[in-house]
């Protein structure tokens, strides 16, 4: 069974296309090359680059998702450590993607490698980074055979951005505080507004064509900051989805209609524009989850609604068609796709956006 590093790429309208991985793997590059021919041959002149809850990988791939942007010797990533010296990789003269507009979506579980893309893009002013602060995940680790044939994996460098900023956050206030951080920026508001996040002056640094401010201290600040979207997600839909009850139930209704979809719905265009979750499918859902023990609750049925309809839809879509036509659903009334798509296709509000970010 092939595992693939990329999960969709789809033209968003007639000159944006997007391509989603969650993962930087072996096969990411090859993954990534020919989904970029693909889409430009549909006419692709812009590109949404989806890194969102994407938790790295090899540097190597990064290195070379990086190289499809940028110019021949521009800097990509640096490593440096106490006893370990400053070791750069930098762009070739090759690269899929060279002009366009560019936009790259994060969230705070986008790390690692992920980290090394969009700090590489933000630092030439290469594209705009949109969505709230990366993980800040930036240690390079190195393997030390023993001699009972054990191995251990020591931490010898830090991950730097061509600007010079740490990707890694600091470990200052212990182990504890470092791994309370996600819920510090919960409690403290950063995931919903880019007011909560407050940088000193000395984490300021400046990127390298136009020379805007942007900021270290661990991850990556976006450009555009869309906050984390919670309309529509309560504790009675997660215990729909982490029960498998959503799940089963497409599973169940496409046994039994599986000939009538594909009779009705050939193409997935008609699928998109007609097929209608309906309440039937709902009720079908929420009494199972009766049988499950989950009570029944009419205010979070009502609020999550929207999103567990879109849910049943995207699944459905994936089985009969494919994994694009699942994200196509699922992105339709998404916030950062669509700040994304806004963004990138008002081309004088791009070109400013990179030289003075919101």
């Amino acid at each position: 069974i092939p595992i693939y590093s990329l999960d969709a790429s789809y033209m968003l309208d007639q000159e944006t296309g997007l391509i989603k991985l969650n993962r930087f793997s072996a096969t990411t590059t090859e993954e990534f090359i020919t989904a970029i021919n693909e889409l430009k041959s549909q006419n692709m002149r812009n590109l949404i680059l989806d890194l969102r809850g994407n938790g790295g990988g090899y540097l190597k791939t990064a290195i070379e998702i990086s190289d499809q942007f940028l110019d021949n010797n521009k800097l990509i990533v640096f490593t440096n450590g106490n006893n370990d010296p400053k070791r750069e990789y930098k762009a070739t003269s090759g690269g899929s993607f060279k002009d366009g507009n560019l936009v790259v979506l994060v969230d705070e579980s986008s790390a690692s490698a992920s980290e090394i893309v969009s700090g590489a893009v933000q630092d030439w002013d290469r594209g705009l980074i949109i969505g709230r602060r990366s993980f800040g995940k930036g240690l390079v680790q190195k393997p030390y055979f023993l001699t009972d044939g054990s191995m251990v994996r020591l931490t010898t460098a830090h991950y730097y951005t061509p600007s010079g900023r740490g990707i890694q956050k600091p470990y200052n206030n212990g182990v504890n505080e470092y791994r309370r951080e996600y819920l510090d920026r919960l409690s403290s508001g950063q995931l919903f507004s880019a007011d909560s996040v407050v940088f000193p002056d000395s984490l300021k640094f400046q990127t390298l064509n136009s020379g805007r401010n942007v900021y270290g201290g661990g991850g990556i600040m976006p450009d555009v900051f869309v906050p984390i979207d919670t309309v529509g997600f309560n504790q009675y839909y997660s215990k729909l989805r982490g029960n498998n009850i959503i799940y089963d139930f497409v599973l169940n209704y496409i046994d039994n209609n599986r000939n009538r979809l594909k009779e009705e719905y050939p193409h997935f265009e008609r699928f998109k524009t007609n097929f209608e979750v309906n309440a039937g499918m709902i009720e079908e859902i929420v009494a199972e989850g009766e049988k499950q023990g989950l009570g029944r609750d009419e205010k979070s049925i009502n609020a999550s609604l929207g999103n567990l309809k879109r849910e049943v839809k995207a699944l459905i879509a994936r089985d009969i068609y494919s994994r694009n036509a699942f994200y196509q659903i699922i992105f339709q009334d998404d916030k950062a796709v669509n700040k994304a798509l806004e963004v990138i296709e008002n081309k004088e509000r791009y070109k400013n956006l990179l030289v003075s970010a919101d």
